[in-house]
């Protein structure tokens, strides 16, 4: 491992031209940042495209698993939050715990995630440009965008990536319109898990971030308001009587992207950029983790028709059961038996939930 001084300082960076960087990052998101700090930790030089300031907020649920945390600690990333020590799973009837046997996640606000990520970059050396990426170019040896020429670009410009849609990457358009509606709320958590509460409507997932405050994420295909919404948990509703909003609402979705393929000549997608199935399992961050890591060491070893296989080996396990807990979720006769059906099988329900973190 290099010394962080092996990072391209600001002043350094020259425009396109010949190769002047290894890696061309687009989106400074939690993918595209990890993807930069490794691959500077690894020695390669590294610069960063990303058109919105930071820190960035996002409509997400907010909880890391524990091994997302350990691996951004490895990455060097200072974090802070609040500890959950599992998942609740919660219906009109039915309440099921799942502890975590390997160590808590963190429920970390995405702005505090995001300046946690930008501060390491600075550590790095690694610049940030405020820019857009616009048109790329490549041939057999480099690639060409946002006026930089690099010998790799990571696209990590998220669930509706202009690069995979410039690319041709996206597969066909899925008919699942489910959407995800944020908010916090200034009140104490009253449980040291994330809660997961089932409806008709879809799901609500409240994860503790500070001590005083908790995030509400819902997901859904109904349309309306988040405060239309949240009356179809009548339990969650109780709970949060008297608290006051935090935060603005916000959305992100459809959820569902598909795409045929994360790489293009030099051009690899990441992050949500490379694919999403839903945030039902909240494996979002992590699976992002995972694949940026595959990405930098396919890139090191300059063998990126290596990456679509290694994606698909280190996320095919969370892809198969976010889509079967999907599929469940879409059939009536179905969808009002996951709860009932985790209660009666808690050691299954215990197994999966830390399968997963």
């Amino acid at each position: 491992m290099s010394h962080p001084d092996a990072a391209p300082r600001p002043g350094d960076v020259r425009r396109a031209g010949t190769p002047e960087v290894d890696l061309l990052v687009a989106g400074a998101g939690p993918a595209g940042c990890a993807t930069a700090i490794r691959a500077a930790l690894a020695g390669l030089s590294v610069v960063v495209v990303e058109p919105r300031s930071g820190p960035i907020d996002k409509a997400c649920g907010e909880g890391i698993a524990h091994s997302a945390v350990e691996y951004l600690t490895r990455l060097g990333v200072e974090l802070s939050g609040r500890p959950f020590h599992g998942i609740r799973y919660v219906d009109a009837t039915h309440q099921v715990d799942a502890r975590f046997t390997a160590g808590p996640g963190l429920g970390v606000r995405r702005t505090t995630l995001q300046a946690a990520l930008l501060k390491r970059l600075s550590d790095l050396n690694i610049p940030v440009i405020q820019a857009r990426v616009g048109p790329i170019t490549q041939n057999t040896s480099s690639v060409t965008a946002a006026n930089f020429t690099a010998h790799y670009l990571a696209a990590a410009d998220g669930l509706h990536s202009p690069i995979r849609r410039q690319l041709n990457l996206s597969g066909e358009k899925s008919g699942e319109v489910r959407r995800g509606l944020r908010q916090h709320f200034r009140v104490s958590p009253w449980t040291d898990l994330v809660e997961v509460y089932w409806s008709r409507l879809g799901e609500a997932y409240v994860t503790p971030v500070a001590d005083d405050l908790v995030g509400v994420a819902v997901l859904t295909s109904a349309r309306g308001t988040f405060d239309s919404h949240l009356d179809a948990f009548p339990a969650l509703k109780r709970r949060l009587q008297g608290a006051q909003p935090a935060s603005a609402v916000m959305g992100a979705g459809p959820l569902r992207q598909r795409v045929h393929a994360r790489t293009a000549g030099r051009v690899l997608l990441v992050g949500d950029a490379a694919g999403y199935v839903d945030a039902l399992t909240g494996e979002g961050i992590a699976v992002a983790l995972r694949t940026s890591a595959e990405l930098v060491d396919c890139i090191r070893a300059d063998r990126p028709q290596d990456y679509e296989a290694a994606w698909r080996r280190v996320s095919w396990e969370c892809r198969l059961l976010t889509a079967s807990l999907l599929w469940a979720r879409n059939r009536p006769l179905l969808a009002p038996r996951i709860v009932p059906a985790a209660a009666a099988l808690p050691a299954v329900y215990r197994t999966i939930v830390n399968r997963l973190s």
